[in-house]
This record gives structure tokens, sequence and C-alpha cells, in this order.
């Protein structure tokens, strides 16, 4: 029983931060409509520029991460101007080609710039767990679970009441809607994609916390493509929902499942919950069903 409860508070910690991961896929999808495959590279690069901000340039961390926001917002930007807008009204499978190929840049750039690949974040949390029951766990990861809510709130709120958050919305159902109403759609994308990667740079400094920095990273980041299957692509309540779920499962199926099957079931158990949720109910807990004429 211990056990279990160490399991299940582990997991619905980390199963926070890969919400956190898939509501920077989430954005995307919901103001633009398009599939961002380039999310496990964005989460390895803002990581690594984290270090490179902490470790190699010794700054503090109330400098760093501000820092770290400014060079998220860049790329954000850089991503939706030069590769991305040049591709506005061309086939979906176009776009998603172009995330896919800025993924591997991305990847490519980390191996390049650090190609230790390995190392670790300083401490930011004082070393004292806390004690949830018999469960201990690190402050990391409590901390971890408490940005991502607050951040949760945080584009909640800003999409359902800010303007450029309706506009937003109102883009990824009808773009010829919004272009009539004056709104300009490349500046939505590019709002789009730069809030994206805010939230995947403070998700991978959040990880990295709890797991230190390395090329599984990148895994991390595609895990969260099961959150945004199972909570459903458009919905971030289903985001905050399928993470801990997703995190649950990892953790307790690992932990129990590993020593009866072999070591690596538990990076798999994610995959196989995205294969259940497309046969069982494809729009996730939480997606829009849409029904489309061919």
């Amino acid at each position: 029983m211990e056990q279990l409860l160490q399991y299940t508070v582990t997991g619905v910690t980390v199963g926070m931060v890969y919400a956190l991961i898939g509501l920077s896929f989430a954005l995307i999808w919901k103001s633009s409509g398009v599939a961002n495959l380039a999310l496990g590279g964005m989460v390895l690069i803002f990581s690594w520029f984290t270090y490179s901000m902490t470790v190699q340039l010794g700054l503090p961390y109330w400098l760093a991460l501000p820092l770290v926001i400014v060079f998220a917002l860049a790329v954000g930007w850089l991503i939706e101007r030069f590769a991305l807008r040049p591709l506005i009204a061309q086939p979906i499978l176009s776009l998603i080609t172009v995330t896919l190929g800025v993924f591997y840049f991305l990847e490519g750039l980390c191996v390049f710039i650090w190609p230790w690949m390995v190392d670790a974040l300083p401490r930011i949390f004082p070393p004292e767990p806390f004690h949830i029951g018999t469960a201990v766990v690190a402050q990391a990861y409590v901390w971890a679970a408490v940005v991502s809510l607050v951040l949760f709130g945080i584009l909640t709120l800003y999409f359902r009441y800010h303007k450029m958050g309706i506009a937003m919305r109102a883009t990824a159902d009808d773009q010829f809607a919004v272009q009539a109403c004056g709104i300009p759609v490349t500046r939505i994308f590019s709002t789009s994609w730069m809030f994206a990667c805010v939230v995947a740079a403070i998700a991978g400094v959040l990880i990295s916390w709890i797991g230190g920095l390395h090329m599984g990273l990148v895994e991390t980041g595609l895990k969260s493509f099961s959150v945004v299957i199972l909570g459903g692509l458009d919905s971030f309540i289903g985001c905050i929902v399928a993470g801990p779920i997703i995190g649950l499962a990892e953790n307790v199926g690992g932990g129990y499942l590993t020593p009866m099957t072999w070591a690596g079931l538990k990076g798999v158990i994610p995959y196989i919950i995205i294969i259940i949720v497309l046969f069982i109910k494809p729009y996730g807990l939480f997606g829009e069903v849409r029904i489309e004429r061919i």
C-alpha cells in the first residue's frame, strides 16, 4: 500500500508537467489547426538553453528564467514567420511535415551545441522532501505540479475572456471569417506559436529539475501526445485531466509490471494508451466531435 501511494503521488505530479507540455500542443491546434510535431525538440532546446544561462554563464535564476522566456518568444516567432507562414493556404500535411522538420533541426542544434547531452540544472528547491502520508516526494515534483496548475488557470482565462484569446479560438474554426472581421490571421498564428514556445520552455525547465538534462526530454515531449489524444486535441480541460492519468498509468504500471516483463515497459505505456484511445474514443475525453462530409 505504501508503494502504491508513492507511485500515485509521483505519477500525478509528473503527469501535471506532461499536461503542461500537452497544453503547448493544444495551443497551436486550438488556434491554427496544425499538429505541432516539433514539441519534443522545443522542450529539449529550451531546457538546454536554461542550462547555458544558469551553469555556463552562471546567471541566477531570477535573471536566467526571464531570458529563457524571451528566447522562447523569439524562437516561436521565427518558426511561425520563416517555416510556417510561407505555407499558409497549403495542404495541412505540408504544415505538419514542416513541424517535423523543425523538430529534427532543433534536436540536431542541441546535439551540436551541447554534445555531451547529459547534465543537470542547479538546484532551486530545498533538499528536504515533502511527506504525503507514507509517500516521500521531492519538492521539485510538487512545485512543478503547482506551477502547471497556475499556468493552466491563466491560459484558460486568457482564451475565454481576452480579445486575442477569443480571436485565436475563432481562427481555428474559420480563418476567412476572422479575416473578414479585420483581424490579421498571421498575427494570430505568430502569437499562438510564441505562447506555445513559452509554455514548452517552462515545462522543459520543470521536467529538467525533476529528471535532469538528457535526450530523454525529446521522448517526454512525444509522450505528451498521449495527453492530447486522451484529453482531446482542442481541450485545455482535457490536458489537465489526461496528464495526471498518463503519469499515473506510467508510474503505477511501470512499477508493478516491470518486474514481470521488461525494463522498458514504463516508457511504452503512454503509446499503448494512444492506440487504445484511438480505437475506443478517437476524439478524446473532451475533444470536439466533428463529422465532416467528404
